[in-house]
């Protein structure tokens, strides 16, 4: 029963985003972030003043007392934090209110917590609005998608004395979501100093996010411009924050993941981007989404269906079936793809271009007795069977990826859904890409590029939506031409390779050509690009295992 009861209650506190952070974690960040001088500190979303707490561990003779402040919604941590407080012989004010609230006057010396993690799906209506009017009112506006995090950052700032310190356990988004953008440059803009701690290890067992520790001080007294990066494996190691690695980006709203690669390996890709030997994959053509159906189950046929229910050939359009399992290789052939619909795969798409045939019309009106029409994306569109459709891509492109993306070519000519991105080259590039660029592009340089664009999640797994695909870093249209021959004479073994299973034989053949040969990189740097690559993979492989564990 007691278990239950457990269960039930981290249940309803990780609903409301709320998670416990580890003592040696708390009372570090308290520390810092009462430096030598603080006496006045604000822990907003409290919970039960677990920070507050551990904020009364560094009293001294210097410093015989603190001015403290609690502020949480939740009534019932209320009055824990409260008893906590008590039972300690803590001197604290604790309030039940909500932070965005309460306004904020400029007269604390830290701001330190543990904001709620709570996604933009279930951060809504009433609630988002006067988040997001929060943040307006510190000078900051944040988009639609802005998680609650995002606006508890802003808002915190305005606490904040001149000179002031912030010291909060964030979401890893901070580092990578286009939403965090403007956080990041106030971030820059507002303190003179700004710190980043990134973990190895899980720092909250229970939870799906990654999080870092943004340790912040200096507000208002000159913008950093930068942030310095530090790296533990986990919080028993976090004793000291030492000097870190200073990064600087060229806007301050870039990413931050870019960090996460050694400044060897950051700037061996700098420098090749800059002399035109690298390139965006945007500058090759154009990535999108594939088709959305709003129900790839039901959309989506093998021939074995298509044969039973008697469709015919005007009803549908061929496409790369679900997933992207298959497109391990160099190329998509007519030949892989017949293999594909001999072993059951749904490679075809119900879609058609004029009115369904009679079959079709008995599909459709199943379709409606299973409310497949009421999905959102059928919903909106007339006929809702109709799945609008680009023209068929030159490029597969995998976007979520446990390895690393990879480029196809689509030599089948077949449409492709959301599963995979496709990617439209230039004309006058076209004939070039389809040939060498999906071998071109298995290099570690490559690789390292997509780690620092994409971005990565608990679960271990790398995503690249389109915007961030055509950031991919990949060799040049120039430079894949002047060494067009020496691809072509290694397309033969890297296809081989590949079919084997046997991938990182085929990139250190790719990497012996790319690297070595057209971007002449010396041994040492070459180890640099690939201990920097495999140093952010394991990084996500860890966080894999974490989660599976």
């Amino acid at each position: 029963m007691l278990s239950k009861e457990l269960n039930d209650q981290a249940t309803a506190r990780h609903a409301r985003g709320a998670y416990f952070t580890p003592e040696p974690v708390a009372s570090f960040m308290a520390q810092w972030a009462l430096g030598q001088q603080g006496s006045r500190v604000l822990e907003p979303s409290c919970g039960e003043a677990q920070f507050l707490a551990a904020a009364h561990s560094v009293l001294d003779e210097q410093r015989e007392q603190l001015d403290m402040l609690g502020l949480e919604l939740h009534e019932p941590s209320v009055q824990a934090a409260r008893q906590r407080m008590r039972a300690a012989g803590i001197n604290a004010r604790i309030e039940q209110a909500n932070f965005f609230e309460v306004s904020g006057h400029g007269d604390f010396d830290a701001v330190i917590g543990n904001p709620p993690y709570v996604r933009y799906q279930l951060h809504r209506g009433a609630d988002r609005q006067l988040s997001r009017a929060a943040a307006k009112a510190s000078g900051v506006e944040l988009n639609e998608l802005a998680s609650i995090w995002a606006a508890f950052v802003v808002h915190a700032t305005s606490f904040l004395a001149v000179g002031g310190r912030l010291a909060l356990v964030l979401p890893a988004e901070l580092m990578f979501v286009n939403y965090a953008g403007p956080v990041r440059q106030m971030l820059l803009e507002r303190f003179a100093d700004v710190h980043l701690a990134v973990f190895e290890e899980r720092l909250f067992a229970d939870a799906q996010e990654e999080v870092v520790l943004l340790l912040a001080k200096g507000y208002r007294e000159g913008a950093s411009g930068s942030f310095n990066l530090h790296q533990f494996r986990n919080a028993q190691d976090l004793q000291t924050l030492g000097e870190g690695v200073r990064h600087t980006p060229v806007r301050m709203s870039d990413r931050w993941t870019g960090s996460l690669a050694g400044l060897e390996a950051q700037g061996i890709l700098a420098t090749a981007l800059a002399a035109g030997r690298m390139a965006p994959l945007q500058s090759w053509g154009e990535t999108s989404l594939g088709a959305v159906t709003g129900n790839n189950k039901w959309f989506t046929l093998s021939a074995g269906q298509i044969h039973q229910l008697g469709l015919v050939r005007e009803d549908l359009i061929r496409i790369s079936p679900p997933g992207s399992r298959h497109l391990r290789g160099l190329e998509l052939s007519e030949e892989d793809w017949e293999k594909l619909t001999e072993h059951g795969a749904a490679t075809y798409m119900f879609r058609p271009a004029a009115e369904p045939s009679a079959a079709g019309a008995r599909l459709v009106a199943s379709g409606e007795l299973q409310n497949v029409d009421q999905a959102y994306k059928c919903r909106v569109r007339s006929p809702w069977w109709r799945v609008p459709v680009l023209s068929v891509p030159d490029l597969f492109m995998t976007y979520m990826n446990a390895d690393t993306p990879r480029l196809t070519a689509n030599e089948a000519g077949v449409h492709h859904i959301n599963s995979i991105h496709g990617v439209y080259l230039g004309a006058d590039v076209r004939q070039l890409g389809r040939e060498l660029l999906s071998v071109a592009s298995l290099n570690t340089l490559s690789m390292l590029g997509a780690e620092m664009v994409g971005r990565s999640y608990g679960g271990g797994i790398l995503k690249l939506e389109p915007r961030e695909a055509d950031q991919l870093p990949v060799p040049s249209i120039d430079l894949v031409q002047r060494h067009a021959k020496r691809l072509r004479s290694i397309k033969p073994t890297v296809r081989e390779l590949l079919q084997q299973g046997r991938k990182q034989e085929a990139t250190d053949l790719v990497d012996n050509v790319v690297l070595k040969q057209m971007l002449g990189l010396d041994r040492a740097a070459v180890a640099a690009v690939h201990a920097a690559r495999t140093s952010m993979l394991e990084r996500r492989k860890a966080r894999s295992k974490a989660v599976k564990g």
